[in-house]
């Protein structure tokens, strides 16, 4: 099974299984803003595809077939991945033997080369879907909106991406079906002090001390768990970074405590934005990012159809993921792909390997 490691680096041969295919894609590191060795490893896989017109924007890739057929889908994966730990190292990719089967352990075995994979070999063996398919490799998922392919894609050549009637986002979801997503936001709460030497504290005002309150306020928040489409999506606001102070020696003038709150897609991002100011309300709060979630659509035609041919449970996507960008454009998408979402971005990222296959197959069955 590790054929794969034979080949030229930075190659891929879509010939090899959704697991070997995996763990070559992992096995290029692909940072985020570091995409570019893996989409040139990706073109050179398609371009050899003739029933495929292949185009490039930075380091996305867009794959269409053009069959004539009534409907066209999309299936789209994006090929960054977050950091790699270095103690214990994350890469290179590495089989472990378990009770349940064999587990393939590494930076993106998760999130998300398994879904990446899945792709590529529904393009190789796949050439003749029943609806025409749009496959979309994007980069820079990972870190702030303003630098993510989808949305590259999206502003330079939407035609490329805006006629499909339904989507499938390969995020991993632990080879089910999830509808819709949360929005996220985040924000920058701020205290403000005057500095002073700390042997002489009364002189000046700490700002780290009065982030106590912001702290509290969070700490005591409660999150609703609220029903959309029938689907349950359990919000969270939560402070995920602080930074204050310039010295030992000198009483901070300034904290800024970051704070982010993942809602549900029945809220606008206007009334997200009002929701965490009213929690936080007497302190500066500087909204920095604030992208809104989809609502599931199970009850259109496209989803349906979808959730039939592959005959699996349906349940609410609890992270925010780029099915908002397909909803804001008016095309129904679900999240579908090998991985437990719980184990993206760990340290020990993994995934059972069984799942690759799974979905390749569920994905195949559906297009074909």
């Amino acid at each position: 099974m590790a054929g794969y490691r034979s080949l030229m680096p930075g190659t891929l041969d879509l010939t090899l299984d959704a697991i070997d295919l995996t763990a070559a894609l992992c096995d290029i590191e692909s940072v985020s803003l570091g995409e570019a060795a893996l989409a040139d490893a990706i073109m050179a896989a398609l371009a050899p595809l003739g029933h495929l017109s292949v185009t490039r924007l930075g380091n996305s890739i867009v794959a269409r077939t053009d069959l004539g057929r009534a409907e066209r889908v999309l299936i789209a994966g994006h090929i960054d991945t977050v950091p790699l730990t270095l103690d214990p190292p994350n890469l290179p990719t590495r089989r472990v033997e378990s009770a349940a089967g064999e587990i393939l352990h590494g930076r993106g075995t998760v999130d998300m080369k398994g879904g990446v994979a899945v792709m590529l070999r529904l393009a190789a063996t796949v050439p003749e879907p029943s609806r025409d398919v749009t496959l979309v490799f994007y980069e820079a998922e990972e870190i702030d909106s303003r630098f993510n392919g989808l949305g590259l894609i999206e502003a330079q050549r939407p035609e490329l991406i805006s006629d499909a009637a339904f989507a499938v986002l390969m995020e991993p979801t632990d080879a089910a079906i999830e509808g819709g997503c949360k929005g996220t936001l985040r924000a920058e709460v701020t205290t403000k002090g005057i500095a002073a030497h700390s042997a002489r504290p009364w002189k000046g005002h700490n700002a780290i001390h009065d982030a106590g309150e912001i702290l509290r306020r969070l700490a005591a928040y409660r999150p609703e768990t609220i029903v959309v489409d029938e689907l349950e999506y359990r919000e969270a606001l939560n402070a995920v970074l602080i930074s204050g102070g310039t010295a030992t020696n000198v009483i901070p003038d300034r904290c800024v405590v970051t704070v982010n709150y993942r809602y549900a897609p029945s809220r606008t991002a206007t009334e997200a934005e009002e929701h965490v100011r009213g929690v936080l309300a007497g302190f500066e709060v500087s909204v920095v990012d604030n992208a809104p979630g989809a609502r599931p659509g199970m009850h259109l035609p496209a989803a349906q159809a979808f959730v039939a041919a592959l005959d699996l449970p349906v349940s609410a996507k609890q992270g925010w993921t780029d099915v908002a960008r397909f909803s804001a454009m008016g095309v129904p998408a679900v999240n579908f792909g090998p991985g437990d979402p719980n184990l993206a971005h760990m340290d020990d990222e993994h995934c059972p390997t069984v799942q690759y296959t799974v979905c390749e197959e569920a994905m195949a069955r559906w297009l074909r």
